[in-house]
């Protein structure tokens, strides 16, 4: 028997030991139905509800929920719509129903607040998007549109009164058909925001501002002026009138601490190398450390110039005349007065 003729004969043996299932080859995987579906379009094809549905898969059978909407369909009605597509012998593993979500592309009122702000930025008076806060007119709903557009919002029509900060803006969401049914016109207010200092408790005229006082709050614009500060400027600072809480601290509410109040009892220090003296005086008027003062040397009840050092406390410049009494010259508190 030739080689060829050998060959042949082993294939037959092999074709007659592995049966018809291998003549015939692998068997079709069998429809199972699905538990949870996704859709995107209107309508629910077989392949949507059931695995290997072989070419009945592109078959629509049921309308789709709305846009973001979840619904469920009995596994009899499926069964059903399937039997004449020759399907009847689906796997519906005990399921019960089906249910089906259609996706969607959420546009939200902040969605919406972002996009009027990218608007406006830049233009009638305003800054940077981010420091826009937009108020609507009425409640923004949320809007559902097609899951596969990805287009931004474009601007049809916009109007902006920068005195007022009032806005009246329309948009379209090209590629959406949904989207020409939705209300994409709206009004409302703008306002640039601004990070600003302001009071955590009420303050007394002349109170000195801690850091515990203030706090950070993102104000208005106009609110705030033009001469807001931030916490750093105002802690250690004093208030010039009374302030409320959540009041917003301005340059012009602050001054320095007063250290020394008008006719307050003060020590004047006269201080050169090798020398520091000191006398009982009064302050003639109110001032903060640095401040030049008038004060009264209650010894010789004559008026000097003198510094604001210290909280109750003035020094003589070293040029000033001024005479001790029978003073130690190492003496920092001479008991003997000076004269002047």
């Amino acid at each position: 028997m030739s080689q060829s003729m050998i060959r042949i004969a082993i294939a037959l043996a092999l074709l007659l030991a592995l049966g018809h299932e291998a003549v015939a080859g692998p068997r079709a995987a069998t429809p199972k139905l699905k538990e949870l579906v996704t859709v995107t379009s209107e309508v629910v094809r077989i392949g949507d509800l059931v695995e290997n549905a072989g070419p009945a898969a592109s078959v629509p059978i049921f309308r789709a929920p709305d846009l973001g909407q979840t619904g469920s369909v009995p596994v009899q009605r499926i069964a059903e719509a399937l039997r004449p597509h020759d399907l009847a012998g689906v796997d519906t593993d005990g399921l019960s129903e089906v249910v089906v979500t259609r996706l969607s592309r959420v546009i939200t009122s902040k969605d919406i607040s972002e996009r009027i702000a990218r608007a406006i930025a830049g233009q009638y008076g305003f800054g940077e998007a981010q420091n826009i806060a937009v108020v609507f007119d009425r409640d923004i709903r949320v809007m559902h549109v097609e899951a596969t557009v990805t287009a931004d919002l474009m601007v049809t029509r916009m109007n902006a009164d920068p005195r007022t900060g009032r806005f009246d803006i329309a948009f379209e969401l090209p590629g959406s058909a949904m989207s020409r049914r939705l209300p994409l016109r709206f009004t409302g207010t703008a306002r640039e925001m601004i990070e600003i200092a302001t009071l955590t408790r009420p303050l007394r005229q002349g109170e000195t501002i801690k850091g515990s006082d203030v706090t950070i709050e993102r104000r208005p614009r106009v609110e705030a002026g033009t001469d807001g500060v931030s916490p750093e400027q105002a802690i250690g600072m004093a208030v010039r009138q009374p302030m409320r809480a959540g009041q917003a601290v301005r340059m012009n509410d602050l001054m320095k601490p007063v250290a020394v109040q008008r006719n307050e009892p003060v020590t004047i220090v006269y201080q050169m190398p090798g020398i520091l003296l000191s006398v009982r005086g009064k302050a003639v008027e109110a001032g903060s450390v640095g401040d030049i003062v008038s004060v009264v040397n209650v010894q010789s009840n004559r008026t000097v110039q003198a510094t604001v050092t210290a909280p109750g406390r003035v020094t003589v410049a070293a040029a000033t005349p001024i005479v001790a009494a029978a003073a130690p010259a190492d003496s920092a508190e001479p008991t003997a007065g000076i004269t002047q």
